[in-house]
């Protein structure tokens, strides 16, 4: 009993926890904060809660749960159907930005989303200028010198009704400065409409909230560089912390897996894309702040440092795999530039320090004009942080731009291979080495390389929904031997399960079909090529051949042929004076006294 006890994941939840409140109240104790902790964010934020950020995240929580039918199913939700197809097909473009692809995406991106959404928002914040809290002095940036945290005063700054209404209604400031319009309106709204935004320039089929959370950390970057880089570490004690709620105790032992290399799944222009907007979001702020006040603004001591920002951007980058520029080369292949990619990650990280840290006088000042009002005054005006924004909005359209074409091109909707079942305006169909329309459908040749590649496994297409997707591949359904295939639309999913069955012949290769399994009926989409055992008996030749719906044998002697259904499990036939005998997972083939194995069944290592 105590045993169990010890064993359960509630006692180590509690241990745990335990230990946890014991050290925060150490660390409590040794500082006596008297509301320092907190003071900081209740003087930009209200409450000290980024709420923009929470509204955020419940927002694309609802995308999964009822969009994408995660209610019916958490782990796998209905993903074909949301991604970035093309323009042509607006739904597609409007929910990619928001929907995942499975829960541990959107948990990844909602947690990294918490911890870079709060550091944005507080830089943003609902208060730009700073307050005073708790009868605490504010000082020039918005922080506060002195005040405690006290039951009385939270409750007092918790707003009432009325005051939201005369809040919203006060004329003596813009909307947009009004604290509940910029925590529940305005971060809320920037982020949800980048999410959408971001996947119109989206370099195919792409999914998922990363751009917003990409956008969000170049954000924070720039406003704080190093507290950022070490945020990052907080984006992992979140997630540790939210696993461990999960799963306090794991049992785990050695295991097989599957997948295209890490960073072959990573959508790296997306991210990108997210990462320059947020610098050039951030660096017009603080600009425009720094113009804004009484401060000069060739100040050196009032800017972010060009090294910091520098540093940072490289190690975020670095960190979050923005080096990891590739080439598809077809069925599961990849060519990965590192080399090129780490300087391109260098280069933009040099232009952001430029447009965000560069002076603002200009860069020959002999022949600068005090108030340009023609081009080539401006040019010769031209200040080092003028330059960098440039740079940085150039370097935001050759990073976006090549999105924009194969979103404009139709797929092409010839019939696919074999004989494809119908679900709802789907086709599903399995093939091999045939001309990967997705990749295909914008024909490119550079250095050697093309988008014209084959590819091999189940596709599924929908003429009126532009999606052409090899959903599994095959080396996946070979690993795993059965895979679920959902499709459909907003709030509905129909699920087809595909399944490799396959006899390995003895000294050669597998033979193998594929089935698709719906409402309880099967059909067959591919056989394979029939196989040759190695062993040969008394100068007959025995082969394994997939059919619809079963297995052959078939033995070939003195130009003849005969052929057999498989026999089941315990039964035997008889071919040419050769008797196959079926016991379990194997085949044997017995013509007097030899006895050799001709065929056993195909494993599926993903589910030894």
């Amino acid at each position: 009993m105590v045993a169990e006890a010890l064993s359960s994941g509630v006692a180590h939840l509690v241990a745990g926890g335990a230990l946890v409140v014991a050290a925060l109240a150490v660390v409590y104790r040794t500082d006596r904060p008297s509301g320092a902790w907190t003071r900081a964010l209740r003087s930009r934020l209200l409450l000290g809660v980024p709420w923009g950020t929470l509204v955020t995240v419940a927002a694309v929580i609802a995308v999964y749960l009822f969009v994408q039918s995660g209610l019916e199913n958490p782990n796998r939700p209905v993903v074909i159907p949301f991604r970035s197809w093309s323009y042509l097909y607006p739904e597609g473009m409007f929910w990619a930005g928001l929907a995942h692809s499975s829960r541990s995406h959107i948990t990844g991106n909602l947690l990294s989303t918490l911890v870079a959404g709060g550091l944005a928002e507080y830089a943003f914040g609902h208060f730009p200028d700073g307050r005073g809290v708790d009868g605490a002095s504010e000082t020039e940036d918005g922080a506060t010198r002195s005040g405690r945290l006290t039951i009385a005063a939270a409750r007092e700054s918790l707003p009432t009704l009325a005051a939201i209404r005369d809040g919203l209604a006060a004329g003596d400031r813009p909307l947009a400065a009004n604290p509940y319009v910029r925590a529940f309106v305005v971060v809320p709204g920037s982020l949800l409409s980048f999410a959408v935004l971001s996947s119109l320039f989206a370099l195919g089929p792409v999914i998922g909230f990363s751009g917003v959370v990409f956008a969000l950390w170049g954000f924070a970057l720039v406003f704080s560089p190093l507290s950022t880089v070490a945020a990052l570490t907080g984006a992992t004690l979140v997630s540790v912390t939210y696993e461990t709620l999960r799963n306090p105790v794991v049992v785990a032992e050695a295991s097989g897996s599957y997948g295209a290399p890490s960073w072959a799944n990573i959508a790296v222009q997306s991210h990108a894309i997210g990462l320059i907007a947020g610098v050039l979001a951030a660096g017009w702020l603080i600009r425009y702040r720094r113009r804004r006040g009484a401060g000069d603004p060739t100040d050196r001591r009032s800017r972010t440092a060009g090294l910091a920002v520098f540093g940072a951007v490289l190690l975020f980058g670095a960190s979050r795999r923005l080096w990891a520029v590739y080439w598809y080369l077809g069925n599961e292949r990849y060519e990965l530039y590192r080399a090129v990619g780490l300087g391109l990650l260098a280069a933009l990280a040099a232009i952001a320090a430029l447009a965000v840290a560069g002076r603002d006088e200009p860069i020959r000042s002999a022949v600068a004009v005090p108030e340009p009002d023609t081009i080539r005054g401006s040019v010769r005006s031209v200040t080092p942080g003028a330059v960098g924004f440039l740079l940085l909005v150039s370097a935001l359209a050759v990073v976006a731009g090549p999105g924009i074409g194969p979103n404009l091109v139709a797929v092409d909707d010839d019939e696919l291979p074999g004989d494809p079942i119908e679900i709802d305006g789907y086709q599903m169909t399995y093939a091999e080495n045939v001309e990967d329309r997705l990749v295909s459908v914008v024909d490119v040749e550079a250095f050697g390389r093309s988008t014209s590649v084959n590819t091999s496994g189940v596709i599924v297409a929908n003429a009126d929904r532009e999606i052409w997707t090899t959903a599994v591949s095959k080396g996946n359904l070979a690993f795993w031997g059965y895979r679920a295939v959902d499709v459909g639309g907003t709030g509905w999913r129909e699920t087809v399960w595909v399944q490799r069955v396959g006899w390995v012949a003895t000294n050669a290769g597998p033979a193998y079909r594929v089935d698709a399994v719906r409402n309880d009926t099967r059909e067959t989409l591919f056989v394979s090529d029939p196989v040759q055992a190695g062993p040969r008996i008394d100068g007959r030749n025995v082969t394994v051949a997939p059919v619809a719906g079963g297995f052959e044998l078939r033995v070939d002697a003195d130009g003849g042929r005969e052929v057999a259904a498989l026999p089941a499990t315990n039964e035997s036939v008889t071919l040419e004076g050769i008797e196959f005998v079926r016991q379990s997972d194997a085949v044997f083939a017995e013509r007097g006294e030899t006895r050799v194995r001709i065929a056993t069944r195909e494993r599926y290592e993903g589910r030894q």
